[in-house]
């Protein structure tokens, strides 16, 4: 499953960097973030709870492991952090694609064992839904 993601991710890595396409569908590019333009995309990371370990274990493992020092990179930019009850935390980081490697490193060496992990492209969708409803 992990390199399914990876593959996903890198698919949609390949049609910004080498094409210059950006994320979103081709009738709703004007509304693109500017953000795209400059090389940077938007990637959700779902932080899953390893529901085997209490709240206290998942803590003592990424303290141990570095993680809240390893994630984010420095000069990452964290657009939202939110905690799912039940599900677990899910971060949206914009990232330049040359940096994609780093993300996945400091999540590989300091996360996993405290948490499963999903890696998701990502694009802001809000003002074209809230144009499409008018």
């Amino acid at each position: 499953m992990i390199a399914t993601v990876r593959l996903r991710v890198l698919a949609a890595l390949a049609a910004v960097t080498l094409l210059g396409l950006p994320f979103e569908a081709s009738h709703a590019q004007q509304a693109a973030s500017p953000d795209v333009s400059k090389g940077s995309f938007l990637l959700t990371i779902f932080l899953r709870h390893d529901q085997s370990k209490t709240l206290e274990q998942i803590n003592q493992h990424l303290q141990a492991s570095g993680y809240f020092k390893k994630f984010p990179p420095e000069g990452i930019e964290v657009v939202s952090w939110y905690v799912m009850m039940g599900v677990g935390q899910v971060v949206t980081l914009r990232v330049p694609p040359e940096r994609l490697r780093e993300v996945n490193r400091a999540i590989e060496e300091s996360a996993w064992g405290g948490f499963r992990t999903e890696f998701y492209p990502t694009y802001d969708f809000k003002a074209i839904a809230a144009q499409q409803r008018n």
